[in-house]
Parts: structure tokens; C-alpha cells; sequence
């Protein structure tokens, strides 16, 4: 299955984005804003921003504001549970 061109603009998506300035929360490197910022579908579906839980909710952490950050899909994979 095809990943969206665009990650899912959600209000705190847009905040996140802007507070963050595109800016991966765990690696610390820009995010690309669209699939056309990347050469390949294939980096897209590694480098595109995706909502990661602060505290895992697999841990006890919330799906609220505060605990929520972005992050590269694949460093969000990466973080896993911790």
C-alpha cells in the first residue's frame, strides 16, 4: 500500500510542526514536509514525520498534547516502547 503524499494535518500536527520547525524530536535532523521533498517513495516511507508518544502508551503514557512529539517514522520505530 501507497503512503500519503502528505503526513495527516491534525491541529496538533500543525503545532508540533511549527514549535519543532521540522525538526525530528529524536534525532535532531529536518523532517521532509511532503513525499516530493525525497527522491523516492521508499525514503519517504523511512523519513516521514509521524506522531510519537513522549511516554509509549504501551508504558501508561497519554494520547494528550504534552506527551506527544514528532519524529522521523523510522526513528519512532527505532524508540519502539522506550
Amino acid at each position: 500500500m501507497s503512503q500519503p503524499f502528505a503526513p495527516y494535518q491534525s491541529d496538533d500536527f500543525k503545532r508540533l510542526w511549527a514549535a519543532q520547525e521540522g525538526v525530528c524530536a529524536v534525532c535532531g535532523t529536518t523532517m521532509p514536509a511532503t513525499r516530493f521533498e525525497v527522491a523516492h517513495a521508499t525514503l519517504w516511507k523511512k523519513w516521514r514525520p509521524t506522531m510519537d508518544h513522549i511516554k509509549a502508551s504501551a508504558n501508561g503514557g497519554r494520547n494528550s498534547a504534552p506527551n506527544l512529539q514528532l519524529a522521523h517514522a523510522l526513528c519512532n520505530k527505532r524508540k519502539g516502547r522506550s
